[in-house]
């Protein structure tokens, strides 16, 4: 079994995801109700872009945590590409 693996960042994730879930719930609703097009996308937008920033603070949180530890100290020049790497991931 695994250890249970938690950041500062997880709660904030949890609540991105659950007003994803919201959104993809009235989306749904939307398309059974016959609801414009134009209004179902822009739901499908709002649902993307919250799931979307889920997985970056995610990603950003593992980098900042997970792999700095992992990485232990660094020179300069490694200090440099790991930071070069952390900052390239938002544009993920």
């Amino acid at each position: 079994m695994s250890e249970i693996h938690r950041h500062e960042s997880h709660p904030d994730i949890v609540k991105r995801l659950k007003r994803a879930d919201g959104h993809l719930r009235s989306v749904i609703e939307m398309i059974e109700a016959g609801r414009p097009c134009l209004d179902i996308a822009q739901q499908l937008h709002a649902v993307e872009k919250a799931v979307g920033e889920a997985k970056r603070t995610l990603i950003r949180d593992h980098l900042d945590h997970c792999l700095e530890e992992a990485a232990g100290p660094l020179g300069r020049k490694q200090r440099q590409s790991m930071d070069e790497f952390k900052d390239i991931t938002k544009y993920l």
